[in-house]
């Protein structure tokens, strides 16, 4: 189990000669699929859940490495897969909040403020936990 986090794995040889590390857990699965599920975009839900399942499909076929100056490729392989995973899910966050600017924009010229923030908004706000690419 690791951290949704950019730099969290630091060197190329952390997981050398590590053969069984086939599959990956995230700490902040949970609160991932939540925001997946709360996109407005159908696509989107279908790319996030592509993109979070790959590296399970990678790491049973790249090569741990040995010893000595073979690193193996698991380490390079979970930080690609983690820059891929914040960077979509950053993108899609933000414009998620512009598709939601806009629609606030236009029902606030139909609805009276207090409506629209306490009984619509609420409803199509993203979880508020921050992914940090």
């Amino acid at each position: 189990t690791i951290p949704l986090k950019d730099g969290i794995i630091a060197y190329d040889n952390i997981f050398q000669g590590c053969k069984k590390l086939k599959h990956v857990h995230l700490v902040e699965e949970a609160v991932l699929h939540e925001t997946i599920a709360a996109l407005q975009l159908e696509e989107w839900k279908i790319v996030m859940k592509d993109k979070i399942g790959v590296i399970n499909q990678i790491l049973p076929t790249t090569p741990a490495g040995g010893f000595g100056d073979d690193a193996g490729g698991k380490s390079q392989a979970m930080q690609s897969w983690i820059r891929s995973v914040l960077g979509k899910i950053v993108q899609y966050k933000a414009e998620h909040r512009r598709y939601l600017n806009e629609a606030a924009s236009t029902l606030q010229t139909y609805l009276p403020n207090d409506i629209l923030l306490e009984n619509v908004l609420p409803f199509v706000e993203l979880p508020s936990y921050t992914f940090q690419g």
